[in-house]
């Protein structure tokens, strides 16, 4: 058992929570606050009905997203969002939400996890927004293929390959999540390999028009690294046991 207040303390700085700019919906940080104490940690890409009913089935009481309860802006405490709090606030679970924080630690973050999975050595940042780097690349001469087949096997599921670019890498850019339709930018780094979660239609056009590798293994897929890091990392910390709420969206 640990005290809520402690975990969140040193989340918040461990992350970095009040440097790191971010969409003013992430709302980063305690989005619920509970009792007070934690006795079982939970982690999930997204906070939603199903994944709170099944925290509470599972006795979690502090609940780690990467996508809060807040991502569809201010709205009135009636249907799905007044189920969501009544879920929490009954089973007194604590939910607690960090996105570009999570997204880009250098421990724990997504990026530098589906980074190492993949094998890649000596990734340095690149691609700015909200006032830091969100992205990881890295110089690798590798085979197309064999890049894919990696990709597969660390996302447990299927790639979107869109092979316009060198059959042999050269310098390797990722970015988990929704980052497709950063590809313009993305190729001034010299890119030729482009690995995100999804992107919108055009970009495998503008992939072609730039020769461009463009790898989409799934924003969720993607995103699974990093609140599973964290937990782990903060059920160490803390000696409190954890567990993954795996809820796939299929996007």
């Amino acid at each position: 058992m640990a005290l809520l207040s402690d975990i969140v303390s040193y989340t918040d700085d461990f992350l970095r929570i009040r440097e790191i700019g971010d969409w003013d919906n992430a709302l980063n940080g305690l989005q619920i606050e509970n009792s007070g104490q934690v006795t079982r940690l939970g982690a999930a890409v997204d906070v939603s009905t199903r994944v709170l009913t099944e925290a509470a089935k599972r006795n979690v009481d502090l609940l780690i997203v990467h996508h809060g309860l807040f991502w569809p802006g201010l709205k009135p405490v009636k249907s799905a969002l007044r189920r969501q709090l009544r879920l929490a606030f009954e089973n007194d679970i604590a939910l607690y939400s960090a996105h570009l924080p999570l997204d880009i630690h250098p421990k724990v973050g997504n990026n530098v996890e589906l980074v190492a999975a993949l094998g890649l050595k000596s990734a340095q940042p690149f691609l700015e927004e909200k006032g830091q780097p969100v992205g990881l690349k890295a110089r690798a001469s590798m085979p197309r293929g064999e890049l894919i087949r990696k990709l597969r096997k660390a996302l447990g599921g299927p790639v979107k390959v869109f092979n316009f670019g060198p059959k042999q890498t050269r310098t390797i850019g990722v970015v988990t999540g929704g980052a497709g339709s950063e590809i313009y930018r993305v190729a001034q780094e010299n890119i030729d390999t482009f690995i995100t979660g999804e992107a919108p239609h055009w970009a495998a056009v503008a992939a072609e028009e730039l020769g461009m590798n463009l790898l989409l293994g799934g924003h969720y897929a993607t995103e699974v690294f990093g609140v599973k890091a964290l937990a782990a990392h903060l059920s160490k910390r803390f000696g409190i046991a954890w567990e993954f709420i795996d809820c796939p969206t299929g996007l």
